[in-house]
């Protein structure tokens, strides 16, 4: 059973991230089950009608809800323990283990996983009777099918731990090897080298990274579109950033009432509907306008430049809307709207490109350039 995702729902304007696998759910009027959905959000919240985690345990334990097929024939591995390669059946109790590991990875916290590593690291560093102790309780912590692949180790999967928690002069799980303290020093320099390739990876990240901002930015700034029917505010916010917005920009010879004026205006293969649409009453009326003409010979690959060009002219050429946009610092900008098609656009499904906020944002940061030389 694989987790997939990303997902999400939104409460009260938050995204709440969520990963989900496939369960079989029975059906509500009858004894059949189907496959279903269950999905798993960062504030421990469970869909399938279970509501949150003392609720999956119950559909769990009722048979509402099962983790395989109800008629599948069991899968037995005939193997010692020792020589095979398949995680522990999972069980209900270790697949609620693994449900709490989820939430904990979706909220950045560490996982059982990590909290095992880091205890084996310490043991290398300090083997001594109380962190071996402390490394078999992050061990048995892990859920039971998954402990085989704790370590991501496809050759040893977790033979290295099951050594160092089995005392010497004793079988490893009653039918591996009989363990020795050269397998313990063994097992020990396992981790020391992991955990030498781990620092040397990190270093060799941070200098990659160096220009990586080292504090988290504000967070994303939406530039909705809005109806002002009695007039847009006095004072100047996040609605100058609309490229209906009026402005008059000058660019390329021509003066433009706004931003979606010169778009749609040099985006015309005639001369005289570009002077239509230039005259337009106002933004979206030149966009209407725009749409319905001919379009000039390589407008999808000129439109980009056009675009980031009369942004740039309207922000340099108006330093009270400038400020507007500086003062989202290094927020990422969001740029919704209805009328615009979803290449500009902050959208929902896989066409929203949001190219006019990536542009302001470009903009942005060349009137920081400009404000510090």
């Amino acid at each position: 059973m694989a987790w997939d995702g990303p997902t999400y729902r939104m409460v009260d304007g938050e995204r709440i991230d969520g990963v989900w696998c496939h369960v079989w759910r029975r059906h509500d009027l009858g004894t059949k089950y189907y496959v279903d959905d269950l999905v798993v959000y960062a504030d421990g919240s469970v869909s399938c009608g279970a509501e949150d985690l003392p609720g999956l345990k119950k559909h769990l334990d009722t048979g509402r809800l099962a983790l395989t097929p109800p008629d599948a024939p069991v899968k037995l591995d005939e193997r010692s323990k020792w020589e095979s390669r398949w995680g522990e059946p999972r069980t209900q109790e270790s697949f609620l283990l693994e449900v709490a590991d989820r939430v904990e990875e979706l909220n950045g916290r560490p996982t059982a996983a990590r909290r095992c590593w880091d205890a084996a690291g310490r043991y290398a560093r300090e083997p001594s009777e109380a962190n071996r102790e402390l490394l078999r309780a992050a061990y048995l912590a892990v859920p039971q099918h998954l402990r085989i692949y704790v370590l991501g180790d496809m050759d040893l999967l977790d033979r290295p731990l099951r050594i160092l928690l089995t005392d010497v002069r004793t079988h490893v799980d009653g039918d591996g090897p009989l363990v020795t303290t050269e397998m313990h020093e063994s097992g020990l320099e396992y981790f020391r080298r992991q955990a030498e390739a781990i620092a040397a990876a990190e270093r060799q990240r941070a200098a990659l990274h160096a220009d990586d901002p080292v504090t988290a930015g504000r967070a994303t700034v939406i530039s909705h579109q809005t109806v002002y029917p009695r007039g847009r505010p006095a004072e100047p916010d996040l609605f100058v950033l609309r490229n209906d917005f009026p402005a008059p920009i000058a660019y390329d010879g021509e003066t433009y009432p706004s931003v979606l004026h010169g778009y749609w205006a040099l985006s015309a293969a005639d001369p005289a509907d570009r002077a239509r649409i230039r005259e337009a009453p106002a933004g979206r009326d030149a966009q209407e306008l725009g749409g319905q003409v001919a379009r000039r010979d390589g407008w999808t690959g000129l439109r980009l430049a056009v675009m980031a060009g009369l942004l740039r002219a309207k922000f340099t050429q108006h330093p009270e809307l400038a400020a507007v946009l500086l003062g989202t610092e290094d927020a990422r900008i969001g740029y919704t709207g209805y009328s615009d098609a979803p290449f500009w656009l902050h959208a929902r499904d896989d066409r929203g490109r949001n190219w006019v906020g990536r542009l302001l944002e470009l903009v942005r940061s060349e009137l920081v350039l400009a404000r510090e030389t």
